[in-house]
């Protein structure tokens, strides 16, 4: 049975156990003056499948990525990755373990590269400390090795022609694509992208929805935050609903589209009365 369809006897409904979780999350609490953010008791990431994470604007689910994977600090809480503590852990740390992400907003090295953005994300690089930076030998034939790889995805993700271009050159959505081959460097295990499609031209978003099923295709989990629906219908296994820092809803796509509490939270509890369908 692959992990898809092991959730297929999953219940839809918030922070319920998963067979095989790559995540999970308990009782963490974010707090900014006195507005929470964040408030997730309980939540589980299956692994191996795509699971999207929706909700209207402000309802914490950027910041809970950020808290997550190392960007942000949590107020409380606890959380386990591949079933050891995670809790707190630096970026660079998580991203050693298997675990990194794409921003909203990409985050290029302008004047670096493409090739050399790609080099960059590369962990355990001899050459980068002071003295086996002096010695070339040490490190040439690991430098070559990172370059292949890097060849490689630059190549899969059609980026190849532009390798040696600088990377603040590059288009909204090319910028995205080398995001997510940068990511793929350090060969990790849970991918969390936050709104992918941001930005995108038509002409590319079927490449990068092409790319993020490759992932799962390739036995990685993916997470990733989206406002378009349509791609959400599209490509997730799983959808969880957040609402004002709360998980609201969560199980397969269609049902989770259908459910009341996901519509009144775009909506409002009030979008099915009379006054609110003519528009009074």
């Amino acid at each position: 049975m692959s992990e898809k369809e092991a959730l297929a006897h999953v219940a839809a409904e918030p922070g319920v156990a998963k067979p095989d979780p790559l995540l999970v999350v308990d009782g963490v609490r974010r707090n900014f003056g006195g507005m929470r953010a964040v408030d997730i008791d309980h939540m589980q990431v299956q692994r191996g499948v795509i699971t999207g994470l929706i909700g209207p604007n402000g309802a914490g689910k950027t910041t809970l990525f950020n808290v997550l994977t190392g960007f942000d600090r949590a107020d409380s809480g606890r959380w386990t990755f591949d079933g050891r503590n995670a809790s707190g852990l630096p970026a660079h740390r998580l991203a050693r373990r298997g675990m990194v992400r794409t921003f909203q907003l990409t985050r290029v090295l302008s004047r670096l590269t493409v090739l050399e953005n790609m080099k960059l994300a590369a962990h355990g690089q001899r050459g980068e400390r002071f003295l086996p930076a002096l010695l070339h030998p040490l490190w040439h034939t690991q430098e070559a090795r990172i370059e292949r790889q890097a060849d490689e995805l630059l190549t899969r993700f059609r980026l190849a022609a532009k390798r040696n271009d600088y990377a603040g050159y590059l288009s909204g959505g090319q910028r995205k694509l080398l995001e997510m081959a940068r990511a793929l460097m350090v060969d990790p295990a849970l991918v969390l992208l936050d709104e992918p499609m941001a930005g995108v031209n038509p002409a590319l978003r079927q490449d990068l929805l092409a790319h993020i099923t490759d992932l799962r295709d390739s036995g990685r989990t993916v997470l990733f935050v989206e406002h378009d629906m349509d791609v959400v219908m599209t490509i997730s296994d799983w959808v969880v609903c957040m609402a004002e820092g709360r998980i609201i809803a969560e199980g397969p796509p269609a049902s989770v589209a259908g459910n009341r509490a996901v519509i009144d939270a775009y909506l409002g509890s009030h979008h099915d009365e009379p006054e609110f369908r003519e528009g009074r």
